[in-house]
């Protein structure tokens, strides 16, 4: 028992370090120069997310979620980006789960999008408001039939019992999203994060990584390089 106690970490550590980051097989890092970049974050955020998908990156919109508990104990997530604005990104959850949770008790929260095949990331962070009710229907209504059903089935984030029970749940509502495609889900959610700070980091073969940050001030944006 303790070789094989030993031998995961091993195998681990090893696969690790086989493992290949910006391979010029998978990964284009083209230039980036901040000079030219336009002076409110929105823009260029649409710019390289329609890059990532020209370039083949799967799911470009999907994005990490970060938030804290009620204790400050963090919590982070993959979804889907729903939309965005020059006042916010916005993101569906319902607000009994645990993401929804952590909104209510500290309602701040980080993004971070990652796109390999561009070498790139975007992280935001700022507050979160709720979207009214009769938006947050009416996106989840724009969305997909499994999109209802899912959040018909709710009760997101609570201890299941069997993968039966879940499977009884979503066929129920499944069938109820068929037959009625406006039924309203009274938990859902449209969450908008208001940015305070947005950064673009452009990776480099040379380590000499671009990171350009938004900062929104009352004055509006300011922009500022960091360190890689």
């Amino acid at each position: 028992m303790a070789h094989e106690a030993h031998q995961a970490p091993d195998e681990l550590d090893g696969l690790l370090r086989s493992l290949k980051v910006w391979s010029p097989d998978t990964t284009e890092l083209r230039p980036f120069d901040p000079d030219t970049a336009p002076p409110t974050p929105l823009p260029l955020f649409t710019a390289w997310l329609a890059d990532a998908a020209r370039a083949g990156q799967p799911e470009p919109h999907a994005m990490s979620l970060a938030t804290v508990d009620e204790e400050g104990r963090p919590d982070v997530r993959v979804l889907l980006l729903h939309g965005a604005d020059a006042d916010a990104w916005t993101f569906g959850t319902h607000s009994t789960s645990r993401k929804g949770r952590d909104l209510i008790a500290h309602p701040y929260a980080a993004l971070a999008f990652y796109w390999p095949a561009l070498g790139r990331q975007v992280r935001v962070r700022g507050p979160v408001t709720a979207a009214p009710a009769e938006a947050a229907q009416a996106d989840l209504r724009a969305r997909s039939t499994g999109a209802l059903a899912a959040a018909l089935t709710g009760r997101q984030s609570e201890d299941l019992g069997s993968l039966a029970e879940l499977r009884r749940a979503s066929e129920d509502a499944w069938s109820q999203a068929r037959e009625h495609p406006t039924t309203p889900a009274p938990t859902w959610n449209l969450y908008r994060l208001h940015p305070r700070t947005v950064e673009f980091f452009q990776g480099d073969p040379d380590r000499r990584h671009v990171r350009l940050e938004y900062r929104r001030t009352e004055f509006g944006w300011e922009r500022c390089l960091l360190w890689p």
